[in-house]
């Protein structure tokens, strides 16, 4: 014989449970994506890399680590291949803010997308 409590419990099968924490991790990506996507437009990587970063990065390097030519040629192909990489991550996260940014607007009423704007732009100041 089962006892009443167990009858009472929230089973995983419930549609609302699972909406419930579906809503609740989309709502927290969504927020995540929006932070990073803010923040890192404050110190982008690429520009400093464009402009002389990459040869003082190099020069560093090669007095601090003492390395030898073979080195420093292995180390700056290492280094160039992962500014690419990040400016590539970078680019996917950028696309996958925006969509998200453009699903959440398409979910929201007229007066709502008014207030998330402002949100995100009070957002946005507050970080820059």
């Amino acid at each position: 014989m089962r006892s009443s409590l167990a009858d009472n419990r929230p089973s995983w099968h419930n549609p609302r449970i699972v909406m419930l924490l579906l809503t609740i991790f989309l709502c927290g990506a969504a927020a995540g994506a929006l932070t990073v996507r803010l923040t890192a437009n404050r110190a982008p990587a690429s520009p400093y890399w464009k402009e002389g970063g990459r040869e003082l990065t190099l020069e560093m390097m090669r007095k601090e680590l003492n390395l030898t030519p073979e080195q420093a040629v292995q180390i700056e192909t290492v280094l160039d291949e992962f500014v690419l990489y990040y400016q590539n991550l970078q680019g996917q996260m950028d696309d996958f803010r925006s969509d998200g940014k453009q699903r959440i607007t398409h979910v929201l009423t007229p007066e709502q997308r008014v207030k998330f704007e402002k949100m995100m732009t009070n957002l946005s100041a507050r970080i820059h």
